[in-house]
């Protein structure tokens, strides 16, 4: 993995073996950045304030190994990824605007692929993590995830209908408590449809009924215009010796037929002449018959007038044009028999909302039991992980229970107030030692024993829904002592099926590692490709000395460091 310009870190390559690898180093040196690095190659949210001081933007570029079969090698492939020899290339680039992309296999693809694939990849767990898990909906989502498809495939089904449901008594509501409302839009919609009826508009009717009064209103020039056209071309009866078009036209023609036979230029002009005496002809005759036909009548004109109005007073109300007017009316008789079907759909959806609450409640209890099930083995895993933390007499258990609902679903033979995951409420309770009363961990758990009951929650679920890679920062947050040395001891066997990496301050922890890397600043501050180095022989016992002591030469702390290691390299 190669980081630049996030954080501390200026420009660093970070090699992760197979295996445990501990990153340490000083405080504020940066180790944090590389858990940050890798979770955003997974799809991690992108802060622009991770961008380096006086950088344009933050750039991680990882290489991952996908097991043979993986479903996120499908998926990347899916979507235009290509593979180097089985391995993906990935890369997340934040700008200090706030932008953020990613590129999968040499191909641009949306952020959300990079969770996406993380699920198939990874699982990541620092300080926040362990905050989530004393919240009862994350201690739910563990359980489910525990209990595999005993729960998972109810709770799909559970989900699609409660999602019906409320989407159902939501109609239901909104028609109920809107009768009223919805009564009075009936009846203006009811008004308007009546209304329209009674004039019974027709398509384009409107502008028909203006090109007609347009008509009739200048009968009388139209006319007049229409007969001096028609004397121009034809002639006027009333004066013999006038000159019109046609006696010119057909003049003209009868002096190029006398010679058009001595040119052919000539005769074709002779045709088109004829031709144009044709066509006055037939234009002097429509002229004629408009004139003829011409409606001057004042009633006819008064109707249309009276036509137009009723119009009118349609499309002010209902629409810009009579067109629109019934696109109105069509929309509107839909909505009515809509609206006059209240009843018959109440009656409807108040059937369909006793079918699903009916159904809700016979997952609800299907769940109930899958998670009552999975509960026990999870909880006797879990406890049988602090033994071998250095907790050997706590106990772990998960408290289902329900609140009643006179509204809610059955389960149990009681209504129960029930939501998106269903009915249980889930609490994960901790007695530290035998004479302890369980407690939520949120309350029964110090700092120290909550990291240790993540680290155990995680084991266990390295067991049933394992992942190839491990991220841990701090997880050994306020252990010390022989619980430091057990949960170093379990991060190793947890390694040994999976790579894991882990940020930690613990020498006893670190000391079991298979590889141990080391963060450290320059002067100036910054991480750069030589701030990460491979810790061996002896600078990895100065480091332990330095871990343990705070001091590099202290023989004591050397002495210890050495002891350290070779009883991990012994209990490996």
């Amino acid at each position: 993995m190669r980081i630049r310009s996030l954080g501390v870190i200026d420009d660093a390559v970070v090699e992760l073996s197979p295996g445990f690898t501990a990153v340490t180093g000083e405080t504020g040196a940066g180790k944090t950045m590389v858990v940050t690095s890798l979770g955003l190659l997974l799809g991690g949210r992108a802060d622009p304030a991770l961008v380096r001081i006086g950088s344009k933007a933050a750039v991680v570029e990882g290489r991952v190994v996908l097991p043979p079969g993986a479903s996120a090698a499908l998926r990347a492939e899916e979507a235009g990824a290509e593979l180097d020899d089985g391995a993906l290339l990935i890369s997340r680039t934040i700008s200090a605007e706030g932008r953020s992309r990613a590129h999968v296999g040499g191909r641009s693809v949306p952020v959300g692929l990079l969770a996406e694939l993380a699920d198939d990849l990874a699982a990541v767990h620092g300080q926040t993590d362990q905050q989530g898990l004393l919240r009862p909906a994350r201690q739910r989502q563990a359980l489910d995830r525990y209990a595999g498809d005993a729960v998972a495939v109810p709770l799909e089904k559970y989900t699609g209908a409660y999602r019906r449901l409320r989407a159902v008594a939501g109609e239901l509501e909104e028609i109920t408590t809107r009768a009223r409302e919805r009564a009075q839009e009936a009846d203006l919609l009811r008004f308007g449809l009546d209304e329209i009826a009674a004039v019974e508009p027709l398509p384009g009717e409107d502008a028909e009924l203006a090109a007609e009064a347009e008509r009739l209103g200048h009968a009388e020039s139209l006319a007049s215009a229409a007969q001096a056209a028609h004397a121009a071309l034809a002639g006027n009866p009333e004066d013999p010796e006038g000159i019109d078009a046609n006696t010119l036209v057909a003049g003209a023609h009868r002096a190029l037929e006398s010679v058009r036979a001595h040119d052919p230029a000539l005769g074709a002009l002779a045709e088109r002449i004829g031709e144009l005496g044709i066509l006055l002809a037939d234009v002097a005759g429509e002229l004629a018959g408009y004139a003829d036909d011409l409606d001057a009548d004042p009633l006819r004109l008064a109707a249309v007038e009276e036509r137009r109005a009723a119009l009118t007073q349609l499309t002010r109300k209902y629409g810009e044009s009579v067109d629109s007017v019934l696109q109105w009316s069509q929309q509107s008789s839909a909505r009515l028999l809509e609206l006059d079907g209240d009843d018959e759909r109440i009656a409807e959806l108040t059937a369909e909302r006793d079918g699903l609450r009916t159904e809700l409640s016979q997952l609800a209890q299907a769940l109930t039991d899958a998670r009552v099930e999975a509960a026990s083995r999870f909880a006797s895993d879990v406890t049988a992980e602090l033994a071998s933390l250095a907790m050997p007499h706590a106990r772990v258990t998960f408290d289902i229970r329900q609140t009643e609902d006179p509204e809610g679903v059955e389960v149990d033979g009681r209504p129960v107030a029930y939501g998106p995951a269903g009915a249980d409420e889930v609490e994960l309770l901790l007695a530290p030692h035998p004479g302890a009363q369980p407690r939520p961990i949120a309350k029964g758990a110090s700092g120290g024993e909550l990291s240790r009951v993540m680290l155990a929650v995680e084991v266990v679920f390295a067991g049933s829904d394992p992942v190839p890679t491990y991220l841990f920062d701090e997880v050994d947050a306020g252990v010390g002592g022989k619980a430091a040395v057990e949960v170093g001891r379990r991060l190793a066997k947890l390694a040994r099926t999976a790579q894991v990496v882990v940020v930690t301050h613990l020498p006893q922890v670190a000391a079991f590692a298979d590889r141990q890397l080391l963060v450290e600043k320059t002067v100036d501050g910054s991480v750069t490709r030589s701030g990460v180095t491979v810790l061996e022989g002896e600078d990895r016992i100065r480091e332990l000395s330095r871990m343990l002591a705070g001091q590099e030469d202290s023989e004591t702390a050397r002495a210890h460091a050495e002891e350290l290691l070779e009883a991990a390299r012994a209990d490996g």
